[in-house]
């Protein structure tokens, strides 16, 4: 397959995800959480090993197998409290939204006499402050919101990835 082709392929699978993610966002949240959970178990399962596993270099590695312990804990949960999990992702979406808007509010005053434009850094550092108070303030639309921007990025992304696939085409064959 050549490289048209292929990103015409990852456009389209792009945009039906999402197509996905915002018709079904509850979907789209579960997936990320059941992705994180395997994540957190293979990993931990993979730190105990190694954690627990003797090599000639530094023997065994007790904080390694204990993060490991934590890792398969945390998976476990995730699959045992979605909910709770999908409620933690929010949450810490929001608060990252807040902390990096204060931030770049933070910078924008401190670089205005050095640079001009400071105030779309201090306009972006407000939209997120103001994301994450919305997100926090009603987690249930954070989720459904996380998922819409999600599903528009990877619609648009898509979008993009296909023109450029068959401008590629076009390209080729002229």
């Amino acid at each position: 397959m050549d490289l048209a082709s292929l990103l015409v392929v990852r456009g389209v699978v792009s945009v039906v995800f999402g197509v996905v993610a915002f018709v079904w966002p509850g979907v789209t949240i579960a997936a990320l959480v059941v992705i994180f959970g395997v994540y957190a178990l293979i990993d931990g399962v993979t730190n105990l090993v190694l954690g627990l596993t003797r090599t000639p270099i530094h023997g065994r590695s007790w904080a390694m197998a204990l993060q490991g312990l934590v890792g398969i804990a945390a998976g476990v949960l995730t699959f045992v409290w979605p909910a709770v999990t999908a409620l933690a992702l929010v949450i810490f979406i929001g608060a990252w939204a807040i902390v990096t808007g204060a931030f770049e509010i933070a910078a924008a005053i401190k670089l205005r006499k050095v640079i001009a434009g400071e105030w779309m850094l201090a306009l972006s550092g407000l939209i997120s402050l103001v994301f994450g108070v919305l997100v926090l303030a009603f987690p249930a639309a954070g989720e459904v919101g996380i998922a819409w921007v999600l599903g528009v990025y990877a619609t648009l992304a898509g979008i993009v990835l296909i023109a450029l696939g068959v401008r590629l085409r076009s390209a080729v064959l002229a």
